[in-house]
């Protein structure tokens, strides 16, 4: 069965995705910069609910290359997070050069202390794809979010379906970008993706594509 990851960014997109049925929630806050850090107080709230809970940590918008000081705040919030009951961490950092910065998501992956971490969009805008994947699966991340360097994940479908060949299950690999009902099991089909990422935005079609993500998974 195809896992269903839903991004939200307020209470009522938690408890629009908890009704619609989706299997975990990535929370963030101000999904319009492409997520950050969510505050304390809403993973208080996410956590005291149902649904597995992955928060964001990314301590601005913009770009993903970070100074010292930030990957010691993001330190700092992925310990506050996983201590507040979330089951994960979403983040990530690169170098200017394009490449992932190995000594600052070992950090990352370190302060997690085990729990499963994913590498977010920012592997998007990696140089190269194929070495950056193999060194998150040497880094010990659990996860890796990429619409396969597209602008939608249907684009970017065959990418996708190479990393997930390439990863072999050492590294889950969700596939994202502006996935929806009516495209989800296209994705399912063409990638073989275990996991999918979208947003919760409405409950209709929310729980219409949970369902289209369960029957492709089956097909």
């Amino acid at each position: 069965m195809t896992l269903v990851e839903a991004a939200v960014d307020t209470l009522d997109a938690i408890e629009l995705a908890e009704r619609a049925g989706v299997d975990r929630i990535e929370l963030c806050a101000a999904l319009s910069e492409g997520g950050v850090t969510p505050s304390s107080g809403f993973i208080a709230a996410a956590t005291a609910r149902p649904v597995p809970v992955v928060a964001m940590v990314r301590p601005r918008g913009g770009d993903f290359v970070y100074s010292r000081r930030e990957i010691d705040l993001m330190r700092h919030d992925i310990e506050l997070a996983l201590a507040m009951g979330v089951q994960g961490i979403a983040t990530g950092a690169l170098r200017a050069n394009g490449e992932i910065d190995l000594t600052a998501v070992k950090h990352l992956v370190a302060a997690a202390g085990g729990a499963p971490v994913t590498f977010h969009r920012a592997f998007d805008s990696v140089r190269d794809s194929s070495t950056a994947l193999d060194q998150l699966i040497e880094l010990g991340m659990a996860r890796v979010l990429t619409s396969g360097g597209a602008s939608t994940a249907v684009k970017g479908a065959a990418t996708i379906a190479r990393f997930v060949e390439q990863a072999a299950g050492r590294i889950t690999v969700i596939a994202a970008g502006k996935i929806r009902e009516d495209n989800v099991g296209e994705v399912i089909r063409r990638t073989r993706a275990a996991e999918v990422h979208a947003r919760a935005l409405e409950e209709g079609p929310m729980r219409a594509l949970v369902g289209q993500a369960k029957q492709a998974a089956s097909d």
